[in-house]
Protein backbone atom coordinates (compact mmCIF):
# COMPACT_ATOMS: atom_id res chain seq x y z
CA UNK A 1 0.00 0.00 0.00
CA UNK A 2 0.81 3.16 -0.90
CA UNK A 3 1.22 6.57 1.53
CA UNK A 4 -1.13 9.30 -0.87
CA UNK A 5 -1.13 13.05 -0.64
CA UNK A 6 -5.01 14.09 -2.49
CA UNK A 7 -5.50 17.59 -3.14
CA UNK A 8 -9.30 18.39 -3.99
CA UNK A 9 -12.02 17.11 -2.44
CA UNK A 10 -15.15 18.41 -4.25
CA UNK A 11 -17.59 16.65 -6.17
CA UNK A 12 -15.11 14.53 -7.95
CA UNK A 13 -12.10 14.41 -5.35
CA UNK A 14 -13.62 13.76 -2.43
CA UNK A 15 -15.02 10.02 -3.17
CA UNK A 16 -12.29 9.49 -5.35
CA UNK A 17 -9.89 9.85 -2.12
CA UNK A 18 -12.42 7.87 -0.21
CA UNK A 19 -12.23 5.04 -2.34
CA UNK A 20 -8.04 5.28 -2.19
CA UNK A 21 -8.83 4.88 1.84
CA UNK A 22 -10.88 2.13 1.15
CA UNK A 23 -8.43 -0.13 -0.52
CA UNK A 24 -5.99 0.25 2.50
CA UNK A 25 -4.03 3.05 1.25
CA UNK A 26 -2.55 6.00 3.93
CA UNK A 27 -4.05 9.16 3.16
CA UNK A 28 -3.23 13.14 3.19
CA UNK A 29 -5.75 15.14 2.45
CA UNK A 30 -6.06 18.99 1.43
CA UNK A 31 -8.92 21.04 -0.04
CA UNK A 32 -9.36 25.23 0.54
CA UNK A 33 -12.66 23.98 2.32
CA UNK A 34 -11.62 22.29 5.45
CA UNK A 35 -14.61 21.00 5.96
CA UNK A 36 -14.66 18.75 2.56
CA UNK A 37 -11.98 16.92 4.16
CA UNK A 38 -13.63 15.91 7.77
CA UNK A 39 -16.03 12.52 5.96
CA UNK A 40 -12.18 11.55 5.46
CA UNK A 41 -10.51 12.60 8.46
CA UNK A 42 -13.38 10.59 10.24
CA UNK A 43 -12.33 7.79 8.12
CA UNK A 44 -8.65 7.70 8.74
CA UNK A 45 -6.53 9.92 6.43
CA UNK A 46 -4.67 13.04 8.26
CA UNK A 47 -5.81 16.76 7.02
CA UNK A 48 -2.56 18.47 5.87
CA UNK A 49 -2.70 22.24 6.76
CA UNK A 50 -1.14 23.38 3.58
CA UNK A 51 -0.53 22.33 -0.35
CA UNK A 52 3.11 21.42 0.92
CA UNK A 53 2.43 19.74 3.65
CA UNK A 54 0.58 17.18 1.57
CA UNK A 55 3.63 16.40 -0.02
CA UNK A 56 5.87 15.17 2.56
CA UNK A 57 6.55 11.98 2.81
CA UNK A 58 4.46 10.85 0.09
CA UNK A 59 4.51 7.79 -3.10
CA UNK A 60 1.93 9.52 -4.97
CA UNK A 61 0.48 12.61 -5.32
CA UNK A 62 -3.25 12.96 -6.89
CA UNK A 63 -4.84 16.26 -7.72
CA UNK A 64 -8.03 17.13 -9.35
CA UNK A 65 -8.90 21.07 -9.83
CA UNK A 66 -11.07 23.35 -11.74
CA UNK A 67 -9.00 24.32 -14.34
CA UNK A 68 -5.37 25.10 -15.59
CA UNK A 69 -4.22 27.93 -13.94
CA UNK A 70 -5.21 26.82 -10.65
CA UNK A 71 -3.11 23.34 -11.55
CA UNK A 72 -0.31 25.93 -12.27
CA UNK A 73 -0.48 27.95 -9.45
CA UNK A 74 -0.22 24.71 -7.62
CA UNK A 75 2.54 23.05 -9.44
CA UNK A 76 4.33 25.58 -10.48
CA UNK A 77 3.52 29.58 -9.57
CA UNK A 78 2.22 30.37 -6.17
CA UNK A 79 2.94 26.97 -4.33
CA UNK A 80 5.51 25.69 -6.43
CA UNK A 81 4.98 21.96 -5.62
CA UNK A 82 6.99 20.43 -7.90
CA UNK A 83 10.22 22.40 -5.81
CA UNK A 84 9.37 20.26 -2.94
CA UNK A 85 8.03 17.09 -3.98
CA UNK A 86 10.86 14.12 -3.67
CA UNK A 87 12.18 12.91 -7.28
CA UNK A 88 11.05 9.48 -6.01
CA UNK A 89 6.89 10.80 -5.66
CA UNK A 90 4.73 9.91 -9.10
CA UNK A 91 2.07 13.34 -9.73
CA UNK A 92 -1.20 12.27 -11.00
CA UNK A 93 -3.40 15.19 -12.42
CA UNK A 94 -6.71 14.32 -12.88
CA UNK A 95 -8.08 18.01 -13.85
CA UNK A 96 -9.52 18.16 -17.18
CA UNK A 97 -7.14 21.12 -17.87
CA UNK A 98 -6.20 22.08 -21.56
CA UNK A 99 -3.25 20.10 -23.03
CA UNK A 100 -0.95 23.31 -23.57
CA UNK A 101 -1.23 23.72 -19.53
CA UNK A 102 -0.94 19.79 -18.89
CA UNK A 103 2.64 19.62 -20.86
CA UNK A 104 3.77 23.24 -18.98
CA UNK A 105 3.37 21.62 -15.90
CA UNK A 106 4.65 17.98 -17.18
CA UNK A 107 7.73 20.05 -18.38
CA UNK A 108 8.66 21.54 -15.12
CA UNK A 109 8.08 18.06 -13.94
CA UNK A 110 10.88 16.45 -15.86
CA UNK A 111 13.46 18.86 -15.35
CA UNK A 112 13.52 18.17 -11.28
CA UNK A 113 13.72 14.64 -11.80
CA UNK A 114 9.87 14.38 -11.25
CA UNK A 115 7.61 11.68 -12.70
CA UNK A 116 3.92 12.92 -13.96
CA UNK A 117 0.81 11.90 -15.49
CA UNK A 118 -1.95 13.83 -16.90
CA UNK A 119 -5.41 11.43 -15.45
CA UNK A 120 -8.54 13.22 -16.47
CA UNK A 121 -11.63 10.96 -15.87
CA UNK A 122 -14.75 9.83 -17.32
CA UNK A 123 -17.71 8.45 -15.84
CA UNK A 124 -19.03 10.92 -13.70
CA UNK A 125 -19.79 11.36 -9.58
CA UNK A 126 -21.79 8.04 -9.91
CA UNK A 127 -18.58 6.18 -11.24
CA UNK A 128 -16.18 8.69 -8.71
CA UNK A 129 -18.23 7.26 -5.64
CA UNK A 130 -18.46 3.63 -6.80
CA UNK A 131 -14.80 3.19 -7.98
CA UNK A 132 -15.35 2.85 -11.59
CA UNK A 133 -13.83 5.84 -13.24
CA UNK A 134 -11.99 5.73 -16.84
CA UNK A 135 -8.80 7.12 -16.33
CA UNK A 136 -7.47 8.45 -19.70
CA UNK A 137 -3.54 8.92 -19.29
CA UNK A 138 -0.56 11.05 -20.93
CA UNK A 139 2.74 10.84 -20.31
CA UNK A 140 5.84 8.33 -19.93
CA UNK A 141 4.79 4.59 -20.16
CA UNK A 142 6.58 3.75 -17.22
CA UNK A 143 5.10 6.24 -15.11
CA UNK A 144 1.32 5.21 -16.49
CA UNK A 145 2.13 2.27 -15.48
CA UNK A 146 3.50 2.99 -12.17
CA UNK A 147 0.09 4.72 -10.87
CA UNK A 148 -1.93 2.32 -12.27
CA UNK A 149 -2.22 0.07 -8.71
CA UNK A 150 -3.56 3.59 -7.33
CA UNK A 151 -5.63 4.45 -9.91
CA UNK A 152 -6.67 1.31 -10.03
CA UNK A 153 -8.42 1.40 -6.22
CA UNK A 154 -10.61 4.90 -8.09
CA UNK A 155 -11.56 3.37 -11.33
CA UNK A 156 -12.15 0.51 -13.74
CA UNK A 157 -10.14 1.15 -16.82
CA UNK A 158 -6.90 3.10 -17.45
CA UNK A 159 -5.78 3.96 -20.44
CA UNK A 160 -2.75 5.36 -21.86
CA UNK A 161 -3.34 8.25 -24.80
CA UNK A 162 -0.17 9.36 -25.47
CA UNK A 163 2.36 11.68 -24.19
CA UNK A 164 2.06 14.42 -21.86
CA UNK A 165 -1.26 16.38 -22.65
CA UNK A 166 -2.34 13.28 -24.43
CA UNK A 167 -5.02 12.35 -21.54
CA UNK A 168 -6.34 16.01 -21.66
CA UNK A 169 -6.89 15.71 -25.83
CA UNK A 170 -8.92 12.60 -25.71
CA UNK A 171 -10.87 14.06 -22.56
CA UNK A 172 -11.94 17.00 -24.34
CA UNK A 173 -12.67 14.92 -27.06
CA UNK A 174 -14.83 12.51 -24.72
CA UNK A 175 -16.56 15.57 -23.28
CA UNK A 176 -17.52 16.85 -26.69
CA UNK A 177 -19.70 14.10 -27.73
CA UNK A 178 -20.56 13.50 -24.50
CA UNK A 179 -22.53 16.99 -24.43
CA UNK A 180 -23.72 16.35 -28.43
CA UNK A 181 -25.34 13.15 -27.27
CA UNK A 182 -27.09 14.16 -23.99
CA UNK A 183 -28.39 17.09 -25.64
CA UNK A 184 -29.50 14.49 -28.24
CA UNK A 185 -30.98 12.54 -25.98
CA UNK A 186 -32.51 15.25 -24.08
CA UNK A 187 -34.48 16.65 -27.69
CA UNK A 188 -35.78 13.25 -28.30
CA UNK A 189 -37.40 12.32 -24.97
CA UNK A 190 -38.74 15.76 -24.42
CA UNK A 191 -40.56 15.36 -28.60
CA UNK A 192 -41.64 12.02 -27.92
CA UNK A 193 -42.92 12.86 -24.46
CA UNK A 194 -44.91 16.12 -26.48
CA UNK A 195 -46.36 13.36 -28.17
CA UNK A 196 -48.02 11.62 -25.32
CA UNK A 197 -45.36 9.16 -24.87
CA UNK A 198 -44.11 7.51 -21.58
CA UNK A 199 -40.19 8.55 -21.33
CA UNK A 200 -39.38 5.32 -19.03
CA UNK A 201 -41.12 3.50 -22.57
CA UNK A 202 -39.38 5.61 -24.60
CA UNK A 203 -35.78 5.07 -22.93
CA UNK A 204 -36.62 0.86 -22.86
CA UNK A 205 -37.64 0.97 -26.37
CA UNK A 206 -33.90 3.45 -27.67
CA UNK A 207 -31.85 1.70 -25.40
CA UNK A 208 -32.51 -1.51 -27.36
CA UNK A 209 -32.40 0.08 -30.68
CA UNK A 210 -30.39 2.61 -32.75
CA UNK A 211 -30.37 5.72 -30.52
CA UNK A 212 -28.52 3.66 -27.52
CA UNK A 213 -26.15 5.78 -26.22
CA UNK A 214 -24.83 6.85 -22.08
CA UNK A 215 -26.91 9.07 -21.66
CA UNK A 216 -29.47 7.26 -22.18
CA UNK A 217 -29.53 4.53 -20.54
CA UNK A 218 -26.83 5.13 -17.80
CA UNK A 219 -27.31 9.04 -17.05
CA UNK A 220 -30.80 9.60 -18.16
CA UNK A 221 -31.95 13.10 -17.91
CA UNK A 222 -36.00 12.87 -17.49
CA UNK A 223 -36.64 12.63 -13.78
CA UNK A 224 -38.32 9.60 -12.23
CA UNK A 225 -36.78 7.03 -14.99
CA UNK A 226 -33.95 5.90 -13.05
CA UNK A 227 -32.90 5.33 -9.94
CA UNK A 228 -29.09 7.24 -8.45
CA UNK A 229 -29.04 9.82 -11.15
CA UNK A 230 -28.63 13.62 -10.82
CA UNK A 231 -32.10 13.91 -13.18
CA UNK A 232 -33.71 11.93 -9.55
CA UNK A 233 -32.42 14.65 -7.37
CA UNK A 234 -33.27 17.86 -8.67
CA UNK A 235 -30.50 17.74 -10.99
CA UNK A 236 -27.86 18.27 -7.69
CA UNK A 237 -24.58 17.49 -7.75
CA UNK A 238 -22.67 15.62 -10.71
CA UNK A 239 -21.31 17.16 -13.55
CA UNK A 240 -22.26 20.67 -13.21
CA UNK A 241 -23.25 22.92 -16.29
CA UNK A 242 -20.44 25.37 -15.77
CA UNK A 243 -17.80 22.50 -15.72
CA UNK A 244 -19.10 21.22 -19.05
CA UNK A 245 -19.08 24.41 -20.60
CA UNK A 246 -15.27 24.65 -19.62
CA UNK A 247 -14.29 21.34 -21.24
CA UNK A 248 -16.72 22.77 -24.39
CA UNK A 249 -14.78 25.76 -24.61
CA UNK A 250 -11.03 23.43 -24.29
CA UNK A 251 -12.72 21.54 -27.27
CA UNK A 252 -13.52 24.78 -29.18
CA UNK A 253 -9.93 26.07 -28.70
CA UNK A 254 -7.84 23.11 -29.40
CA UNK A 255 -10.19 22.61 -32.75
CA UNK A 256 -9.38 26.27 -33.60
CA UNK A 257 -5.82 25.62 -33.00
CA UNK A 258 -5.94 22.37 -35.38
CA UNK A 259 -7.94 23.74 -37.61
CA UNK A 260 -10.65 20.83 -37.22
CA UNK A 261 -14.11 21.45 -38.07
CA UNK A 262 -16.67 20.46 -35.23
CA UNK A 263 -20.20 21.84 -36.10
CA UNK A 264 -22.02 19.50 -33.77
CA UNK A 265 -19.71 20.82 -30.57
CA UNK A 266 -20.02 24.60 -31.35
CA UNK A 267 -24.06 23.78 -31.42
CA UNK A 268 -23.55 22.38 -27.91
CA UNK A 269 -21.50 24.73 -26.56
CA UNK A 270 -23.40 27.60 -27.66
CA UNK A 271 -26.53 25.64 -26.52
CA UNK A 272 -25.06 24.91 -22.81
CA UNK A 273 -23.73 28.12 -23.01
CA UNK A 274 -27.22 29.89 -22.58
CA UNK A 275 -28.29 26.91 -20.69
CA UNK A 276 -25.73 28.07 -17.87
CA UNK A 277 -27.03 31.83 -18.70
CA UNK A 278 -30.56 30.10 -17.92
CA UNK A 279 -29.51 30.11 -14.35
CA UNK A 280 -28.31 26.01 -14.56
CA UNK A 281 -24.91 26.91 -14.17
CA UNK A 282 -24.46 24.97 -11.23
CA UNK A 283 -26.56 22.02 -12.07
CA UNK A 284 -25.91 18.67 -13.54
CA UNK A 285 -25.28 19.28 -17.38
CA UNK A 286 -28.29 16.41 -17.71
CA UNK A 287 -30.82 19.86 -16.94
CA UNK A 288 -30.26 20.60 -20.39
CA UNK A 289 -33.67 18.35 -20.69
CA UNK A 290 -35.30 21.34 -19.24
CA UNK A 291 -34.42 23.58 -21.94
CA UNK A 292 -36.95 21.45 -24.35
CA UNK A 293 -39.11 20.11 -22.05
CA UNK A 294 -39.92 23.75 -20.93
CA UNK A 295 -39.89 24.93 -24.59
CA UNK A 296 -42.99 26.55 -26.20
Amino acid sequence: MATIGFIGLGNMGGPMAANLLAAGHTLKVFDLDPALAEPLIADGATLAETPGDTVAGVDVLVSMLPNGDIVKDLYIRDQALLDRIDPATLVIDSSTIAAEDAREVHEAAKARGVGMIDAPVSGGVGAAKSGKLTFICGGDAEDVDRGREVLGAMGKAVFRAGPSGAGQVAKICNNMLLAVHMIGTAEALALGARAGLDPKAMTEIMAASSGRNWSLDTYNPWPGVQDGVPAGNGYEGGFLVKLMNKDLGLAAAAAERLGAETPMGELARKLYGEHAEASYADKDFSSILERFRNSE
